[in-house]
């Protein structure tokens, strides 16, 4: 483990987790696909770590077509009950079947928006949100905003989406920076990831 000054959470956790933090944790997401996954892979996670469901990610990719949202609306029954036998996978039949539900709802999102980011990202007016916090004990698990994203969620038939699915979704995308101001990656999400 290198010694860089990280987010609590992270300094303690494996090179996957540092690594994930590093790259990917409060980066600011502009690719459907890739919020599609996040919003699915942070649903898989209710009741979990993080560190769990990271390392069944490529699993996830492998069984979801790599997250591609019309393939997901198309999952028949057949199909996710095949996944229930996945042991790559959280074998929870709620959670399975949420993701051709999500996709479906996104795809319902994408055309009245234009697109899932635009959809996503107007919960905070297309821009990160910069918090300044001293210590991990000080970051909320939920926010007005993330109620007020998973309530809008939910009425459009995402499921999987309650506040605190939502607000660790918005960190993880990085809608939210919520890197601790002692963190080497505090500030630093300001670009776009990539694809």
């Amino acid at each position: 483990m290198n010694e860089r000054m990280r987010c609590a959470w992270a300094a303690r956790e494996n090179a996957t987790m540092q690594a994930y933090h590093d790259t990917e944790w409060g980066v600011p997401l502009h690719d459907d696909r890739l919020l599609f996954e996040f919003l699915c892979l942070e649903g898989a996670q209710a009741g979990l770590s993080w560190r769990t469901v990271l390392e069944k990610r490529g699993n996830y990719r492998r069984a979801f077509a790599d997250f591609d949202i019309a393939h997901c609306a198309k999952l028949t029954d057949a199909r996710l009950g095949e996944l229930l036998t996945d042991p790559g996978l959280i074998r929870n039949r709620l959670k399975i079947t949420s993701v051709r539900d999500n996709a479906r709802a996104a795809l319902e999102a994408s055309a009245e928006f234009g697109s899932l980011d635009a959809y996503l990202w107007s919960f905070v007016d297309g821009e990160p949100v910069r918090n300044r916090w001293r210590e991990m004990i000080e970051v909320p698990a939920t926010t007005p905003v993330s109620d007020r994203m998973s309530k809008a969620l939910k009425k459009r038939g995402f499921r999987f989406v309650g506040s605190t699915i939502c607000y660790a979704f918005m960190q993880a995308t990085g809608m939210v920076d919520d890197h601790v101001v002692s963190c080497f990656r505090h500030g630093k999400g300001s670009g776009r990831r990539k694809a």
